[in-house]
């Protein structure tokens, strides 16, 4: 059955905390994955992660970074990983599968924002390589594992980023429009919401389910490392004196708060049995209909995802297209 995208009322809301939606769980046992996860928000999935029993693994393309960054996260495990670098993807997932562990919970929490164009070395785009490609190599490889957790669950981390453009298959890698730091990354964020869709879909008959999320806008966590300060206050982020603006209700929250919702995809009971759905605020987000997508992009505190954004036919079109890229 396909989930609804439709809100669960789960309880929670755009103020709770990482903390209080793990309350209760025990992962002991359990083996999770989490890109990213030794800075912002990833950092602080790891910690509760951990403190909840489970083993938590976290790949990092600057391991020694990464290590002083966990040093509080006691038995966190620190590997290589460079989601650019297709060979580093498949020699980390060599590694893990050697391991012999099944992989209960795999949270793609990396990525870059708005950066100025770069490509790899295969000519792709870096905000559509990093966020999406590399996370897509990544749960392919690691599938023997996934499936061997009889019950497993795939975090991807979205964005309403999403707002800034579907994902355009004619010209995903900008060789024949004019770069935007923006509408790439917007891309990139619909490609992490259209991959969750896909993956839930085919993974769901052997206990594989996927989640994307939107944690938030959580201004201190050095993704907005190439955004001017001006640029952050015209968007109401920070203020006059650059301090970043709290409000969850406009969904301007703590990093406890942001990581909440991917914490809760990757272990709330309340999920049990679905999946291929987008979230935010620590529930399913409701569909954005046409007559409501201009108040939608106008209120920034308003809950929602675009429907090409979760649309089944756009997500098996970029599955495919994926694994050509991929090769």
């Amino acid at each position: 059955m396909t989930t609804p995208q439709q809100p669960l009322h789960s309880g929670f809301g755009a103020a709770s905390t990482a903390e209080e939606v793990i309350r209760g769980i025990d992962l002991t046992g359990k083996v999770a994955i989490v890109t990213g996860g030794y800075s912002g928000i990833g950092l602080e999935t790891s910690r509760v992660l951990r403190a909840a029993g489970a083993e938590v693994v976290v790949p990092a393309r600057d391991p020694e970074r990464a290590r002083a960054a966990l040093k509080e996260v006691d038995g966190s495990e620190v590997e290589q990983l460079d989601l650019m670098d297709p060979a580093s993807v498949d020699a980390f997932a060599e590694k893990f599968l050697a391991s012999g562990r099944p992989l209960h919970i795999l949270v793609n929490n990396a990525g870059i924002m708005a950066t100025p164009l770069t490509r790899d070395a295969r000519g792709y785009e870096a905000q559509f390589a990093t966020n999406h490609l590399g996370h897509f190599r990544l749960v392919a490889r690691l599938w023997p594992a996934l499936v061997a957790a009889g019950g497993a669950r795939v975090v991807s981390v979205s964005s309403r980023g999403i707002r800034f453009s579907p994902v355009v298959f004619e010209d995903l890698h900008f060789e024949h429009r004019v770069y935007e730091p923006f509408l790439a990354y917007g891309q990139s964020k619909t490609a992490n919401a259209l991959f969750a869709v896909e993956l839930d879909r085919r993974g769901r008959a052997e206990g594989v389910r996927a989640f994307s999320v939107h944690p938030g806008q959580i201004i201190d966590t050095g993704l907005a490392k190439h955004l001017t300060e001006e640029a952050l206050r015209a968007a109401g982020a920070v203020d006059e004196q650059g301090r970043p603006v709290r409000d969850p209700a406009r969904q301007q929250k703590t990093v406890p708060q942001g990581a909440a919702t991917s914490v809760w995809c990757a272990t709330g009971p309340q999920l049990d049995g679905l999946g291929g759905v987008y979230c935010e605020n620590c529930d399913i987000s409701p569909l954005v209909t046409p007559e409501n997508e201009a108040g939608w992009r106008a209120e920034s505190g308003l809950p929602g995802v675009l429907p090409y954004a979760v649309d089944p036919e756009a997500a098996a079109r970029l599955w495919e297209v994926s694994e050509r890229l991929t090769a």
